[in-house]
């Protein structure tokens, strides 16, 4: 028998005390509300049904002694069912909580789960009677057990960060050394195999793609195909239980290998973000099913059109957007943000869509309030914070348009890195820009050079091997007549389309490859990896594997041939990286980068010749040298220790043909040692010398790295 008491309207969500559970819903639209206590996650009856008498300020609320952790839930609301005045209520629908800390079950996509009728003649109008409770997954309460041990963020500061994006399910789930029960788990991204290949590659952050609790679309599913990505929310709170040994387990086991999972990567000294999706919801356009927030408050929940309320605002392109300008809504997401730092210790986000979050009353971008309140937030402010400054509405593109505290994936640098390497003119003066940090898009927001988040690959769009082995997008496994996935993908084939190609064409790729990441690596900013590329993955030329759970997808463990040789020309490139402070400035070069700078950066021609005007304008400026004087780099440690560098010279050669490039004189005392050339599969140890003013050949589509060093005398 339980005994229900009047809880409090704080915390949201089931929380356990030790003793029983308080249950906090928030619905302004509910005339009353009903709390589902369920044996099994499938069960179409519940155990006990609870209605719930006491609400404050619109949170509905009920404490009920005994219950533990292990109890599934869910929860049915009362209230206006009216969708040309944007209300959405149906009892007959059992709702997820948003603060769920767990959801264990399966959905079952059927007619139950949408609030009207399919197929009805009034439309999405028709009030639908059946009940969804056996078809609906359940929310699940969980205790905060876990032992942490001395477990604390790492604060790796920004200019010292190297971003690895990565699946939980596809980076593991083919690991040779992960025990076959922890393949595509939390607990197999902790495995100490998993950790050592980042580590041995400098990674310093992992950035995960979705692991909040979503669904797959019906469309999907129609065609036999899941929701790989996991961009389709419908838990902020939860772990996909997906991605736990045991998912489904009634204590919500995900819960805690999620955070062992953290705790392991945390001992690595290895950092913790999530890509979160707060601009859209599982729930879909107006014809979508009724999970969770539709039916218990859709007015105050979601976007929708000021002259037709039963329609959504949709500036994602997956149907709905949740409305952040009502305070508890916004609540919703800063709770959950806290959530993750401080219950789960993660260290920063990835925001997907991140513009359309601060979407204002027209529509338009204004990127204030949302924004505002993380600044002044005491524990969101100080994670790390990236946004992906573009979505689907009106001037949704916002590189270079986000505050203080906010990275951005730099789409700009990957295109015109992409561009310039295919052997697109006219290139030459962003590049430059690209290169020193994107000044351009940062410096007049007082931001320094790793507010730039560079990437030339990423979850979305070609694998690195695939970027030089396809000139089209070949996603025909996705179901969708090859109509889906980016066309503009400024990729080359190096002359043959496809995997398949003769020796000197492969050459020719694995040369690209070396070219990309080494201006990835030594550009100025935040360098960001996509997993697999170390490893040449290919996904077949699919650039947009959002629901390809499968051999497209996952990581071939499997390292021979050039896979192996890439995987061990990375390992040598990120030591490189990380023994040379001055290609992690934490300031701007003093004048602008395309012009010959007093601040120890000079640009030349291959003739040896600083870049003039004329050379900045000419298109078919293919050829460049790029020398940062250290003298002048004047860049202090966390400590307040001046940094020691020695000057570096980068030759980028796009042409088609060999150059012959004339090294900068470095006066009496220096000569200059090769340490890379993109022609050859590793670095150069030892590092042959070159002397001064000496021509270098640059082999056609090559880079170089050269390093000063004190003359060696001959005598």
């Amino acid at each position: 028998m339980i005994h229900p008491r009047l809880g409090k309207p704080s915390p949201l969500g089931a929380t356990f005390d030790g003793w029983g559970t308080n249950f906090a819903l928030f619905s302004e639209a509910a005339t009353s509300v009903e709390l589902c206590l369920f044996n099994e996650p499938h069960d179409a009856i519940a155990s006990h049904q609870i209605a719930i008498r006491q609400h404050t300020d619109h949170v509905w609320h009920v404490y009920l002694p005994g219950i533990k952790p292990g109890q599934l839930y869910g929860y049915r609301v009362f209230g206006p069912y009216d969708p040309l005045r944007g209300h959405r209520c149906n009892p007959h629908k059992l709702l997820l909580d948003p603060y769920a800390r767990a959801i264990i079950g399966n959905l079952k996509y059927d007619s139950s789960l949408f609030g009207f009728v399919p197929n009805h003649p009034e439309g999405d109008l028709s009030f639908s009677t059946e009940d969804s409770a056996g078809s609906m997954p359940k929310c699940l309460v969980t205790d905060n057990t876990f032992d942490w041990g001395h477990d604390k963020p790492l604060r790796i500061p920004w200019h010292q960060t190297v971003l690895y994006e990565a699946h939980v399910k596809g980076l593991t789930i083919q690991h040779p050394e992960v025990p076959p029960e922890l393949r595509g788990t939390y607990a197999g991204l902790a495995h100490p195999s998993v950790i050592k290949h980042l580590w041995s590659m400098g990674v310093t952050a992992l950035e995960l793609l979705p692991i909040h609790h979503y669904f797959d679309e019906p469309a999907l599913i129609e065609r036999h195909l899941v929701n790989y990505w996991g961009y389709n929310t419908i838990g902020f709170f939860a772990p996909m239980s997906r991605y736990a040994q045991h998912g489904n387990g009634r204590y919500g086991e995900q819960v805690n290998e999620f955070k062992h999972m953290v705790r392991e990567l945390h001992k690595a000294g290895i950092e913790v973000i999530l890509d979160v999706v707060y601009n859209h919801t599982a729930e879909s356009n107006q014809f979508g099913p009724t999970l969770s927030f539709r039916g218990i408050d859709n007015l105050s929940y979601y976007r929708l059109q000021k002259d037709a309320r039963n329609k959504y605002l949709d500036y994602s392109g997956c149907g709905n957007t949740p409305n952040l300008m009502h305070p508890r809504t916004m609540q919703l997401v800063m709770d959950s943000l806290r959530y993750w730092l401080t219950e789960m210790h993660v260290d920063g986000f990835r925001f997907d869509l991140a513009p359309a979050l601060a979407r204002g009353e027209t529509g338009g971008n204004r990127l204030t309030a949302f924004f505002d309140i993380i600044l002044q937030d005491p524990v969101i402010s100080q994670a790390k914070l990236i946004a992906e400054p573009w979505d689907l509405g009106v001037d949704g593109y916002q590189v270079g348009g986000f505050p203080h505290l906010w990275a951005e994936w730099n789409g700009k640098y990957r295109d015109c890195v992409r561009r310039f390497w295919r052997g697109d003119p006219g290139q030459v003066p962003e590049l430059a820009l690209r290169l020193t940090g994107s000044s351009d898009l940062y410096e007049a927001h007082g931001k320094r050079p790793y507010a730039s988040v560079n990437f030339v690959t990423c979850h979305d769009g070609l694998t690195l091997h695939d970027l030089v082995s396809f000139n089209q997008k070949h996603n025909e496994a996705n179901g969708e007549n090859n109509r889906d996935g980016n066309d503009h993908n400024n990729s080359w084939n190096c002359g043959v389309e496809g995997l398949l190609a003769p020796p000197e064409v492969q050459q020719l790729r694995e040369k690209m490859k070396r070219n990309f990441l080494v201006t990835l690596m030594l550009s100025q900013g935040v360098p960001m990896l996509a997993s697999g590329d170390e490893m040449s993955h290919t996904r077949q030329g699919n650039n947009n594997a959002y629901c390809q759970d499968n051999a497209i997808s996952w990581i071939d463990w499997n390292m021979s041939g050039s896979g192996k040789a890439m995987y061990q020309f990375l390992k040598e490139l990120n030591q490189f990286y990380h023994e040379h402070p001055i290609f992690r400035r934490q300031h701007f070069f003093q004048d602008c980068p395309i012009r010959q700078a007093k601040a120890g950066l000079v640009w030349y021609r291959w003739d040896g010749v600083p870049l003039n005007d004329e050379d900045w304008r000419n298109p078919w400026t293919k050829c460049f040298g790029m020398l940062m004087e250290s003298e002048f780099y004047n860049e202090w440690d966390d400590k307040g220790q001046l940094l020691h560098d020695v000057s570096m010279l980068l030759i980028f050669n796009a042409v088609e043909n060999d150059m012959p490039f004339h090294l900068p004189d470095l006066g009496e005392s220096r000569e200059w040692e090769l340490v890379i050339d993109t022609r050859f599969a590793n670095l150069l140890n030892p590092c042959p010398r070159h002397a001064l003013r000496s021509l270098y050949s640059m082999e056609a589509r090559s880079m170089a790295v050269f390093r000063a060093v004190a003359k060696v005398s001959h005598d």
